[in-house]
């Protein structure tokens, strides 16, 4: 399966969630990035889910490999509903939007991007502004230069 999101990326963001440098992520440092993006699982759910207290990097891919699978139906059970409510699936969507919609125009702008992977300590300060764009235009199917809900949800669920 093709990442829409990079394994340095997703190194990068895995190194910046392993606060202590011991090659592990713990639940709770999960829980902390998913409770940030707008997903609320609560501890138990996440445990069951993981059925282990900590994740290294393959574990990591994995797991993330399993929730775009689910985003996109071919996975049934685990964190959305076991009949593949589609409803629900758009819902999660939805509130990870709201989260990078900062000023609630129904636009996630370039500077709204940027906020909020800084918050998440996912941006570098020395990336430039180019670089937020590009993420922006590669989903930006009306070429506004901001994605909208639709346009964000292609994003999440990796069609493009």
């Amino acid at each position: 399966m093709a990442l829409p999101i990079s394994s340095n990326d997703l190194l990068r963001i895995f190194n910046r969630l392993d606060k202590n440098k011991d090659g592990l992520i713990c639940v709770q440092e999960l829980k902390w990035l998913l409770d940030t993006i707008g997903i609320q699982l609560t501890m138990e759910e996440l445990e069951s889910f993981l059925e282990k207290p900590s994740l290294d990097f393959d574990e990591f891919l994995f797991f993330y490999e399993s929730i775009s699978k689910q985003n996109k139906g071919e996975c049934k059970g685990g964190l959305v509903d076991e009949h593949g409510d589609e409803e629900e699936d758009v819902e999660i969507v939805y509130m990870a939007f709201k989260v990078f919609d900062v000023n609630g125009d129904g636009f996630i702008s370039c500077e709204e991007l940027e906020n909020v992977l800084s918050r998440l300590e996912l941006w570098d300060a020395n990336r430039s502004e180019v670089d937020c764009r590009s993420m922006i235009r590669a989903y930006d199917t009306n070429l506004d230069g901001k994605l909208d809900f639709e346009e964000f949800m292609n994003m999440m669920l990796f069609t493009n």
